[in-house]
């Protein structure tokens, strides 16, 4: 359960694009814990700006497709209009993130000196991706290390925890898959304080009958060589 000022000072930004079917109850759950979620739909041609704003959350639309990367910086951006908030959580719309691990990770900003908590997939067993994704996320992990000097365990992990002042901080450039690595790249830049935390990411019979996870790996590894 999240402390009043937590909940309060907390925004979940969730990129929004043809989740019709379960970004409700992605909604409804997370707003037990976090009360303030804006979700940005980037072009969706279902109902999915229906579903969120039944669901009790914020709407902010693109008028066509433009990427996660731009929909995370449009969130963001929204979510610092609240002069109240105090933490921004970038959050997936399919089902996949808890937000048992989202207030794990605001709740060590609010206690630790740290500037940005970053979720990993390999800091325990809990979290089981196909070979596949593994191999690619292991490669991206690497690539990072070396282009950046940032040392992450998952350097495409989607859940993620700032401050205020980081996200004030923070230029999301890159609209598509490669705004992950410019997210990282721009940790060392700005010497920001980080910290990663184990989180248990949920590949769901329904992410998984849309491709999601073959299709993040193929546009990781597209990336990693064409950065």
């Amino acid at each position: 359960m999240a402390t009043p000022e937590i909940a309060r000072g907390t925004w979940l930004v969730v990129p929004l694009y043809n989740e019709g079917p379960v970004i409700r109850s992605v909604v409804e759950h997370a707003r037990r814990t976090f009360p303030n979620v804006v979700c940005v739909d980037d072009g969706s041609s279902d109902d999915s700006v229906a579903e969120a704003k039944a669901g009790g959350a914020h709407v902010v639309r693109h008028a066509i497709n433009l990427g996660q990367g731009a929909a995370l910086q449009t969130g963001i951006r929204y979510a610092l209009l609240d002069p109240g908030a105090r933490w921004i959580v970038t959050f997936d719309a399919d089902g996949q993130h808890r937000t048992e691990d989202a207030l794990r990770m605001v709740e060590r900003l609010a206690a630790e000196p740290l500037d940005i908590v970053i979720g990993s997939r390999f800091l325990d067993d809990r979290t089981k991706p196909g070979l596949l994704k593994r191999v690619v996320l292991r490669a991206a992990v690497i690539f990072q290390r070396i282009t950046s000097g940032v040392r992450l365990t998952d350097a495409h992990n989607g859940l993620r925890a700032m401050t205020r002042e980081t996200a004030s901080r923070i230029r999301i450039t890159q609209n598509r898959m490669a705004h992950a690595s410019e997210l990282v790249d721009q940790i060392a830049s700005l010497e920001l304080r980080f910290a990663e935390e184990p989180v248990h990411v949920i590949y769901t019979e329904y992410s998984r009958s849309k491709g999601q996870s073959l299709w993040n790996s193929v546009n990781i590894l597209s990336e990693l060589l064409f950065k």
